[in-house]
């Protein structure tokens, strides 16, 4: 217990180092002025590999979803898989109290931060606002980044293998990680989000994971990887 929140002590710190200096270099409105083109156009909406990153990017966490689906319920049908169950509803429950839940639902449709696309700046008709400060964008708003999420979300297996396999574990991680952040990098070039927003998408499916791994995994995190 107290090494999961260890972690998630460890990631809020982080997460409020970086927005601190996100905020004072102003790097959510300097980055998308450098991503933006010539009469408020972004790039990300009319040229590759932005649109079929755009597109792709749910698609390895659905299929990861389904596949821990497939697995639950095969677990009550051959005793041989039983073991995997736990495992198996970890991705589900990730997946949907994470990106689900608390990203599109709670935070998304309530805070309201404009998107910069949205922005005065950029040819929209809303000012901007910091990710804490409440806004009038109304649902499906910029904070946090929706896509990057469920993107992130595929660090799940990081969770279920780390205690026994931890350099599968590891890869998997930074694999994700790296995916997340690219997807969020697409999100940039097209207006649609703030820095902030990826950096707080990633911060809060790590946060959601660990949470679930203390709830759900406990200490039979590995089963099924014994030998």
């Amino acid at each position: 217990m107290n090494q999961h929140f260890n972690h998630i002590f460890s990631v809020i710190i982080l997460l409020i180092g970086l927005s601190l200096l996100i905020f004072m270099s102003n790097a959510d409105l300097r980055i998308a002025r450098m991503a933006v083109e010539a009469n408020n156009q972004w790039p990300g909406l009319y040229h590759q590999p932005w649109l079929f990153l755009y597109k792709a990017a749910p698609v390895p966490g659905i299929l990861l979803a389904i596949g821990a689906f497939v697995v639950l319920c095969a677990g009550f049908i051959y005793s041989s898989l039983k073991k995997y169950r736990r495992q198996s509803v970890f991705p589900i429950l990730l997946l949907a109290l994470g990106p689900g839940l608390l990203v599109n639902v709670i935070l998304k449709d309530h805070l309201g931060r404009p998107r910069p696309q949205e922005l005065v700046e950029f040819g929209g008709r809303q000012h901007f606002v910091q990710f804490w400060q409440p806004g009038p964008a109304g649902r499906n708003s910029s904070f946090p980044c929706g896509h990057a999420s469920i993107a992130f979300f595929l660090m799940a297996p990081w969770f279920i293998y780390r205690r026994r396999r931890r350099s599968l574990a590891l890869c998997f991680l930074w694999l994700r990680l790296s995916f997340g952040l690219l997807v969020g990098v697409t999100r940039i070039m097209q207006g649609g989000h703030f820095l902030s927003d990826v950096l707080w998408a990633g911060g809060l499916v790590y946060i959601t994971g660990e949470l679930l791994s203390w709830l759900c995994l406990a200490d039979g995190s590995n089963q099924g990887t014994r030998p």
